[in-house]
């Protein structure tokens, strides 16, 4: 057995570029002149209803108040993006959880203030706005953004209404942090050994058969224990967004979401169907050949990513990793490279594992005055790599929409994935060029699963999801029959050649972003297929391709996915779009299948 990879010189951030500590003056200062911003802002309630008349004033008016509306969101959210980093990496350390707590209902306080604020705009009729930008063009730049605010108009409160919920906001976070903090303090022990919930997961990837199963079945004991608190944090969130879902007059559960992303459902429904009618030709395929290849009729559900060597996998140390990335993203334009090298040239990036550091992976963009930070746990395999390509494509597109401004930066999650998943699939050619014969039916299998887990498992995810939203309006939905539903979902995506072995029940519970982020997991199947079709026209014209992409990524939030696409010639709305790319992952297994 080879030694464990050392992970003792990996990297750490540093966020003294945001504040040097919990008791750092400039937070309080921070705090202060957001609220100062924020006091201006509310200073002109009833000021653009009294405008209304005069589309100059008005645009005008609309000027100023969204310029002190930014600069105040980047006072409060710099604020909690330190908070939010620093305590991700000690989710151990109870100070650091009261100190995002109480900034967390701080900064709510503040900005409950300035609430009015889009309910006016709101209230303006849109010929009214529009005149108030060709009369006072600078205003104009803001256009996206108010667009942005103006899906929701059906679906306002009265102020009154909207300050409660804002007040009560930190209060019902806490369900979040419970969940957060009990994952964090998780240990399963697996072979004499302790492991935290990152190191169990990724165990169950190791060569050995044995060891995977140790780690599942030690998962499934630790989370099984915890299974009626994180059942109780699921059903307490639930409850309270379809009483504000019911209160704002939304459709179905999923309904926020999609206009948070700016997607139309019937989008979001031919991507679940062309995936759902893709599960026997990917997933059900490439799992009854894996497990031929591993010599047995049925795999169990350790084994989904099993390597399929028995040998231990290659590692990839940080600085190959690192050259790897750069040059995969210097193929595509120079540019991309060269925003990527400054987070490994500055302390911007935390891949070192450690206790009391949370699981997963992400790039905060903080504000776009300041610059993002990179957060991973890196164990030196091929995912981490491409972890870490994924995460800097984050970054790269974060800094590239960063001259927009906060407001206008901020992408929907189904944009957002974008540049991450192409990141991913620019290391992934690199990884298959320079593969041998013998190394390439591994690479594939890795690439496939990676599709499937992405993809097929994000979209059975959105399945069990809108399931157990739809059990909770019936009432409180016990442990037991979450991992019912959960296990019928799985199986369905997974197909016959998977076991869902006992205690496999119990696995929705580590998945926090049921918890903390509802329906945001088909944003994942939606930009990966999304990348696929815009990789896809690279290969048809690599020169022309990379000017396209990056006004792609520079606009930021500013357009909406469909018109993000259309200088491609790509239609996200048709079912047919969705289909081409499960057709390509279709193809890699077609590959596979010839190797096996």
């Amino acid at each position: 057995m080879n030694a464990p990879f050392k992970t003792d010189a990996l990297p750490q951030w540093n966020l003294g570029d945001l504040y040097s500590g919990r008791g750092d003056p400039r937070i309080a200062a921070d705090l202060a002149k957001a609220k100062a911003e924020n006091d201006a802002l509310v200073a002109l309630k009833g000021r653009f209803k009294a405008s209304r008349a005069d589309a100059r004033v008005l645009g005008e008016l609309l000027d100023n108040a969204i310029g002190l509306y930014e600069a105040a969101t980047n006072g409060l959210w710099g604020v909690g993006a330190y908070a939010g980093l620093a305590a991700s990496t000690a989710r151990d350390d109870p100070a650091w959880s009261k100190f995002e707590a109480d900034l967390r209902a701080r900064s709510a306080r503040i900005a409950a203030d300035s609430l009015y604020f889009t309910l006016e705009i709101n209230e303006l009729d849109d010929n009214e706005i529009e005149a108030a930008f060709r009369a006072h063009p600078p205003a104009a730049r803001w256009r996206p953004w108010v667009r942005r605010v103006r899906l929701s108009r059906p679906h306002e409160l009265s102020p009154d209404l909207e300050r409660m919920l804002i007040d009560r906001g930190p209060a019902v976070a806490n369900w979040s942090r419970l969940s957060e903090e009990t994952l964090a303090a998780l240990t399963a022990k697996a072979g004499g050994e302790t492991l935290t919930l990152s190191e169990v997961l990724n165990r169950m990837s190791d060569p050995d058969g044995g060891r995977r199963k140790q780690a599942a079945q030690a998962l499934a004991k630790a989370l099984e224990a915890r299974a009626p608190t994180l059942a109780l944090c699921l059903n307490t969130l639930a409850f309270e967004k379809q009483v504000e879902d019911r209160w704002r007059k939304y459709p179905d559960p999923a309904a926020s979401r999609h206009i948070a992303n700016e997607v139309h459902a019937d989008a979001v429904a031919a991507l679940e169907s062309a995936v759902v009618d893709s599960y026997a030709s990917v997933s059900h395929r490439y799992y009854r050949l894996k497990a031929r290849v591993m010599g047995r009729k049925v795999l169990d559900q350790w084994d989904r990513n099993a390597p399929l060597e028995t040998t231990a996998p290659r590692t990839y140390g940080w600085d190959e990793a690192k050259v790897m990335v750069l040059e995969s993203f210097a193929d595509l334009a120079p540019k991309f490279a060269d925003t990527a090298q400054t987070f490994f040239t500055h302390p911007w990036i935390d891949a070192r594992p450690r206790a009391g550091k949370q699981s997963g992976a992400y790039s905060h963009p903080v504000t776009a005055d300041r610059h993002p930070y990179v957060f991973m746990n890196y164990m030196g395999e091929r995912r981490d790599v491409l972890t870490l390509a994924h995460e800097l494509g984050h970054a790269v597109h974060q800094t590239l929409c960063a001259p927009l401004g906060t407001l206008l930066a901020d992408t929907p999650l189904t944009l957002a994935e974008t540049a991450s998943i192409f990141g991913e699939g620019l290391v992934f050619e690199r990884l298959l060029a320079n593969a041998s014969p013998a190394e390439r039916r591994g690479l594939l299998a890795g690439k496939i699963e990676d599709g499937i887990n992405t993809v097929v498992r994000q979209i059975a995810f959105h399945r069990f999801e809108t399931r157990f939203h739809a059990a909770r309006l019936e009432g409180e939905v016990g442990p037991d029959e979450i991992g019912a539903i959960w296990l019928e979902e799985m199986g369905a995506s997974l197909g016959p050649a998977v076991r869902l072995n006992p205690g496999y029940e119990h696995y929705w519970a580590y998945v926090s972003h049921f918890v903390h982020a509802p329906f945001y997991v088909y944003a994942y199947a939606f930009g990966d297929l999304l990348v696929r079709g815009l990789m896809e026209k690279r290969r048809d014209n690599p020169a022309a391709f990379a000017p396209l992409y990056e006004d792609l990524l520079a606009a930021g939030g500013t357009r909406t996915y469909v018109e993000a696409l259309a200088p491609f010639g790509l239609n996200p709305r048709e079912k047919a779009f969705w289909a081409a790319g499960m057709k390509q992952l279709e193809r890699l297994v077609d590959e596979f299948e010839a190797l096996v």
